[in-house]
């Protein structure tokens, strides 16, 4: 039996055991098992995952992307990112890598405009890393914004004007704000600077629509959720869990 699964607290509305239970489902992997471990906290962890018999491959998400890395034996993230969301058990070490780079690079690139040229990512957590990385390697200028101002030339929400919405045609919504059930909370922005040539970008799927994505659609904004870059993420970790490294 070969096992896979997904650690994290909580796990009450996951993707991923869903989508690979019916991935392995149409492909008629019948001795494979994608399973859900909430964990607490990280202490056990080093001797747990040892016990689990069969594991392969894990995913990592809330709160465990940044604390789960001291536990790991080897690490092939990009250079400058510290948030690992896939582990591969491989002769018997646990190797981390981010599949949510490839996920949302992928999931991003058909939607840009030429003039989607400058940014703001609403949020700071280990998701807005993987963005951030991304905009660097493609050379967007970006800000990002939180509740304090907590990383070099961040901005509050309360810093946030019309003007500042205006000059930044590209907004990427990164925190768990508006996620079900929870599904009429939003980021406090200034809405009205809004308009046609905004593209809104929200990492919740769930709902499809979050009140970020349909506030900026009324504005006349392309909008996407976050479903693709979920997806393409799955697939690279189910990629490097068979051998097939990336790069």
């Amino acid at each position: 039996m070969r096992v896979f699964g997904l650690i994290g607290n909580p796990l009450t509305h996951s993707f991923s055991g869903s989508y690979f239970e019916k991935k392995f489902r149409e492909l008629g992997l019948h001795d494979h098992v994608y399973n859900l471990y909430s964990l607490p906290d990280l202490s056990e962890f080093a001797s747990w995952v040892r016990r689990v018999d069969g594991l392969e491959g894990l995913n990592v998400t809330i709160p465990y992307k940044k604390s789960i890395l001291p536990y790991l034996d080897e690490i092939c993230l990009p250079e400058g990112l510290v948030t690992c969301n896939c582990i591969h058990l491989r002769d018997n070490k646990l190797i981390g890598y981010n599949t949510d780079v490839i996920g949302f690079a992928n999931s991003l690139k058909p939607l840009l405009k030429p003039h989607h040229q400058r940014a703001l990512v609403l949020g700071q957590g280990g998701a807005a890393e993987a963005v951030c990385h991304v905009l660097k390697q493609w050379q967007i200028p970006f800000r990002q914004v939180g509740r304090e101002a907590s990383v070099p030339g961040g901005l509050t929400y309360s810093m946030l004007t019309s003007l500042l919405i205006e000059e930044h045609p590209l907004l990427i919504h990164t925190t768990p704000l508006g996620t079900y059930p929870n599904v009429s909370d939003y980021p406090p922005i200034p809405y009205e600077g809004i308009g046609p040539n905004h593209l809104l970008y929200d990492l919740v799927y769930n709902p499809e629509r979050t009140v970020f994505l349909s506030k900026g659609a009324e504005r006349g904004a392309i909008i996407s959720n976050g479903w693709n870059m979920l997806v393409g993420q799955a697939e690279a970790s189910w990629s490097i869990w068979n051998g097939n490294l990336l790069t």
